[in-house]
Parts: structure tokens; C-alpha cells; sequence
């Protein structure tokens, strides 16, 4: 399996779990902190594009900012890809994680049997 990109935050518990799942199946990677270097809006446009997901599912919606910045009801107002994108683009924290991201693929969040089907 080719390199992917593991874009995640350390201390989220979820992540330390994937984390471990890609190093236990030897699946290399590189790794990238979400919020230190957080996906741009072009790169998050590309990468839901080439998830085949609905941008919504790019948003973490169980966390803080989340919840304080009213994501949902932007969403549910009609909010557009590009401006939700942009938003992502803000802060990291609004990011859903982890992301596995390869070539001709984008993993949303850990699914253990999703990941095992993709990547292993």
C-alpha cells in the first residue's frame, strides 16, 4: 500500500486508535497535526470530491466550536460547499477525524470496517 496522508489531532482518543490500527494492518503514512497545519478549503474541496461524501460529514459535529459557532443551523440554512469549506478552513477543530487520505480515495472518521476494506 502506497503512503497515505493520517491527518489528525494527538490527544483525541479516536485518533490515537486509528492510529494504531494503520501502524498493527502496516499501512505507512505520513502524518499531519489538524490543527498545527489545518486542510485548506481547495484541499478540503478536493478531498470530499474524492470521498464521494456530503460536505456535512467533513464537520466534527460532536465537538465544542462546533456547537458554539451554530455549525448546524448554517448548514440547515442553506450554507454552500465552497462556504462550508471555508469554514473548515478556519479552525481544525471543526475538522472530522481522523482523515486517511490517498490517491484515489479520502477516509471520513475511523470505521474499522471501512478502513480494513480500503486500505488493507
Amino acid at each position: 500500500m502506497a503512503d497515505v496522508l493520517f491527518v489528525e489531532y494527538p490527544k483525541c482518543s479516536t485518533c490515537k486508535r486509528a492510529k494504531a490500527w494503520l501502524e498493527a494492518h502496516g499501512v505507512s503514512y505520513t502524518d499531519r497535526h489538524i490543527v498545527e497545519d489545518n486542510p485548506t478549503a481547495e484541499e478540503l474541496a478536493e478531498w470530499q470530491q474524492r470521498s464521494g461524501l456530503p460536505v456535512r460529514r467533513f464537520f466534527n459535529t460532536s465537538g465544542r466550536l462546533y456547537r458554539e459557532r451554530g455549525v448546524k443551523a448554517l448548514l440547515d440554512a442553506g450554507m454552500t460547499d465552497d462556504e462550508a469549506f471555508a469554514l473548515l478552513a478556519e479552525d481544525g477543530m471543526l475538522v472530522k477525524r481522523p482523515l486517511v487520505v490517498g490517491k484515489d480515495f479520502v477516509l471520513v472518521g475511523f470505521r474499522e470496517a471501512e478502513w480494513e476494506e480500503t486500505l488493507c
